[in-house]
């Protein structure tokens, strides 16, 4: 067993702990009228908002702008109050259906990562919205509002985005002499390929492997759809009400590319059983040369490395969307005032707010108006790394602040017109199907011999069989 292979079975172990504890700190807290497991109590004149961890750090940009519109509403009630649930995207959905399944209206707005929409609104868990919810929806980028939306409904208002990027390191091409230096524009695997040839005979320091990707737990997901999607043309693999729809020659295709895309020529080995932050530390110490990432780590990035040393391009080929939407629980008694909560949190400054503090926005007109600025707060400390393991901001003993992210005239991240839009532009949804946990765990489980150096006695490996396999576990498992 490799170091990967015994990493990875000792989080099986953990999260089999923490599965066990979850249950015996249910079984000891009561049946699902009991509220006393709730993050925290709340009062029947407050809305609130269930959303995961906000990626801004110390800018803490979410609860911000909640509290601005709390602000608004002056003396009237209710007010709105964030509880923040825990990181992983499994247990956030844990969580929530465990509260609304029960009946209870300990949650009014739900922050929903945009895989969980389809499921959530098919479950009858969240309402439908009608255009009040949404100001100026013609603003909203369309690839990133068809994620709120379920079967021709909307249920629910983007509210950040995400989209694939690749970063790249121009110093460490510039050391390796390399034949491509600046990768502004169009780039294409092909090419990348080439670079990771040249970097592998010419190694600068410390250099190990061309790129690193996250390629556990959703991270896996992510990157078998953008290489499935790149590979086939119009790739579907689900319709329109979720069931498995695909094909094993398209399925063929996209394993063939995904293998060639994380062959261990390429991609470095710890990448199989890594996450966002441990690429992202990997990529830092120059272990490889790109690092495919998320908008993210724009800013985290550039308080270590200035645009001399650091690049950003759309991800060759296509690219998954990522982000959380929000939505109005049914069981809420403020579903009016929630509503309201949810078209301020969206409206055009709001994303502008955000845009600023490190998020992907999900308007066009935060990336293209120059007018438009953040005025629901005040701007935010973008010193703060927005990074969830992040430290505090820095400053200099002056007290300004020490932020290096490179903005352009109107205050925006430098990439954000250029690089960030068209991505989110022509970015690629997951499947869209109620059944995406089980979509997930079988495409996971299935190419897992993609990933391992020793295959278990009688795994298959080639595309053909591989590709068999899953077309033969998604269709007994979604085709009804």
């Amino acid at each position: 067993m490799r170091a990967g292979q015994r990493v990875r079975a000792r989080r099986r172990i953990v999260a089999a702990q923490a599965a066990l504890a979850l249950l015996l700190l249910a079984a000891c807290t009561g049946g699902p009228d009991d509220d006393s497991d709730s993050p925290a109590p709340r009062a029947d004149d407050e809305i609130v908002v269930a959303s995961g961890l906000d990626v801004t750090g110390e800018n803490d940009i979410r609860r911000r702008l909640v509290d601005a519109w709390n602000d608004r509403q002056g003396d009237a009630e209710p007010k709105a109050r964030i509880v923040e649930l825990p990181d992983s995207a499994r247990e956030q959905r844990s969580q929530m259906l465990g509260a609304l399944q029960s009946g209870s209206s300990r949650y009014d707005v739900v922050n929903l990562d945009v895989t969980l929409v389809p499921e959530f609104a098919e479950s009858g868990l969240i309402m439908p919205l009608d255009d009040t919810a949404v100001a100026e929806p013609a603003d909203l980028i369309p690839s990133v509002d068809a994620t709120a939306k379920w079967r021709g409904r909307r249920y629910a208002v983007p509210f950040n985005s995400d989209v694939g990027l690749l970063y790249y390191r121009r110093d460490l091409l510039s050391a390796a002499q390399a034949p491509i230096t600046d990768l502004s524009g169009e780039v294409t695997w092909a090419q990348l390929r080439n670079v990771i040839t040249h970097l592998g005979q010419n190694p600068p320091p410390g250099y190990e492997a061309g790129w690193t990707t996250q390629l556990d737990g959703e991270g896996r997901t992510v990157n078998t759809i953008e290489a499935f999607a790149s590979a086939v043309d119009g790739l579907e693999l689900t319709d329109e009400r979720g069931r498995y729809i695909g094909s094993e020659q398209d399925l063929e295709t996209g394993v063939a590319e995904l293998r060639r895309r994380t062959s261990p020529a390429y991609t470095l080995t710890d990448a199989y059983d890594s996450e966002e932050q441990d690429t992202q530390s990997d990529f830092e110490t120059g272990r490889t040369a790109f690092l495919r990432h998320w908008p993210s780590a724009y800013g985290p990035l550039h308080q270590k490395f200035s645009e001399r040393q650091l690049g950003v391009v759309a991800l060759p080929g296509k690219a998954v969307l990522g982000g959380q939407n929000l939505a109005v629980t049914s069981s809420s008694p403020h579903a009016r005032e929630a509503a309201d909560l949810i078209r301020f949190l969206t409206d055009p400054d709001s994303q502008r707010c955000l845009l600023d503090a490190g998020f992907a926005a999900t308007r066009a007109s935060a990336y293209s108006d120059d007018r438009l600025a953040c005025g629901h707060v005040e701007a935010p400390d973008t010193s703060a790394s927005a990074s969830p393991s992040a430290g505090p901001p820095s400053a200099s003993p002056s007290g300004e602040s020490t932020d290096r992210t490179p903005r352009d005239a109107a205050g925006r991240p430098r990439y954000a017109q250029d690089v960030l839009l068209p991505a989110l532009r022509n970015g690629v949804e997951r499947p869209r199907t109620p059944l995406y946990g089980p979509f997930n765990q079988i495409l996971t489980d299935t190419l897992q011999p993609l990933f391992e150096d020793e295959p278990q006695s009688g795994e298959e490996r080639s595309d053909v069989e591989l590709a068999s396999r899953l077309d033969s576990k998604l269709r007994k498992a979604m085709s009804g």
